[in-house]
């Protein structure tokens, strides 16, 4: 990933809702649920490029990954 996992900690909370999912989690955990590191670093620069107050990202899986700005 192009940023660490430190700087993505600490400006994001991420929760993950869909099949059995309600819960935060870091990166080691997005990267565990997904299990795809360029899925995980394009969803990561949407949510920096993101004005907003959250960033909501739906996969096909039938997961909602949302980051929240901390």
């Amino acid at each position: 990933m192009a940023r660490t996992s430190k700087e993505i900690n600490r400006n994001f909370k991420i929760k993950v809702y869909g099949q059995g999912l309600n819960t935060l989690v870091g990166v080691a955990g997005l990267l565990a649920i997904i299990g795809d590191d360029a899925l995980a670093e394009r969803l990561v620069e949407r949510a920096f490029a993101c004005r907003e107050d959250k960033q909501v990202c739906k996969l096909r899986r039938g997961i909602k990954i949302t980051f929240y700005y901390a």
